[in-house]
């Protein structure tokens, strides 16, 4: 009787555990945002619309890039727990862009 008392008592913590954990995963999980930010990019040429289509989705977190050279806007989807737009701009600046963030 004295063993079946503790194995009731150990099965009833594992199993809290396992909820706590569960809870616990499943919280961060809802914190995974995904953004999406526009800068204006000063390009000159497609030349230099290609070098950040190559660049920047190897940037941690980038998950969507469109270039739009005609209307000088690179647009950026990301996840916000890899990165941020302040790290993002310094990507495109690192090429040797000028980057401004468009606010919509």
């Amino acid at each position: 009787m004295k063993n079946l008392s503790q194995f009731v008592k150990r099965s009833i913590l594992a199993l809290s555990i396992v909820i706590i954990s569960a809870t616990a995963y499943a919280g961060n999980k809802s914190e995974k945002k995904i953004e999406t930010v526009v800068f204006k990019v000063e390009m000159d040429c497609m030349g230099c619309a290609g070098k950040i289509e190559k660049n920047i989705p190897f940037e941690k977190g980038v998950k969507n890039l469109k270039v739009d050279f005609k209307n000088q806007k690179v647009s950026i989807t990301y996840k916000t727990e890899k990165t941020n737009k302040e790290n993002l701009k310094k990507a495109i600046e690192k090429l040797k862009f000028k980057a401004e963030e468009i606010k919509e």
